[in-house]
């Protein structure tokens, strides 16, 4: 949808007060975990709304004036909605929601992931279960991590395997140690 030959709705996007959080100080890129208080919430929401409210008022001036609509455009808030027609085909789909149906995606890409991932499970039952068994609830493991692996399946327990002789300590040594917990609690 072509902010250059149509005039844009007035459909912003406001996080709802529950995903209102501090920046997070683990991650530079998302919020943390933590919530503001509920009122501290709806003041950063209502400054948010007002900002929104005031953009548009001044883009519908400046349309009222006869100025262009591709200029006017470029003060629109950047959580103005875009609407597309998308064609894909369904190898890319799916990777495009593995993607962003991923506990690590932003929490507002999940949610429309989350719906589009509900649409084609209804659409494409087969192709869907196959895609939930074979990708999304598939795990995956590093060269070092099979190597490791290799050792538990030969009988040694996890508190037996020196990682540091497969190349694993640390962050890695935690998250081989998260996969093979959640398949041994299944």
């Amino acid at each position: 949808y072509s902010g250059r030959y149509s005039e844009m709705p007035p459909d912003c996007y406001l996080p709802d007060l529950e995903q209102i959080r501090p920046q997070s100080t683990m991650n530079k890129q998302g919020r943390g975990e933590e919530t503001f208080a509920p009122e501290k919430a709806n003041e950063i929401r209502n400054i948010m709304q007002k900002a929104q409210e005031n953009l548009f008022a001044e883009y519908e001036d400046l349309l009222g004036q006869g100025f262009a609509r591709e200029l006017a455009r470029i003060n629109l808030p950047l959580s103005n909605y875009t609407e597309w027609y998308w064609k894909i085909d369904l190898h890319n789909l799916f990777h495009f929601l593995r993607l962003r149906i991923d506990h690590h995606a932003q929490y507002e890409i999940r949610q429309y992931g989350n719906v589009m991932a509900d649409i084609v499970s209804k659409i494409t039952p087969h192709a869907w279960e196959a895609f939930s068994d074979y990708a999304l609830e598939a795990m995956y493991f590093s060269k070092t991590e099979k190597m490791a692996l290799a050792q538990l399946l030969s009988g040694k327990s996890t508190s037996e395997l020196d990682y540091k002789s497969f190349g694993l300590s640390g962050r890695e040594a935690r998250e081989f140690e998260k996969k093979i917990s959640s398949i041994t609690k299944k």
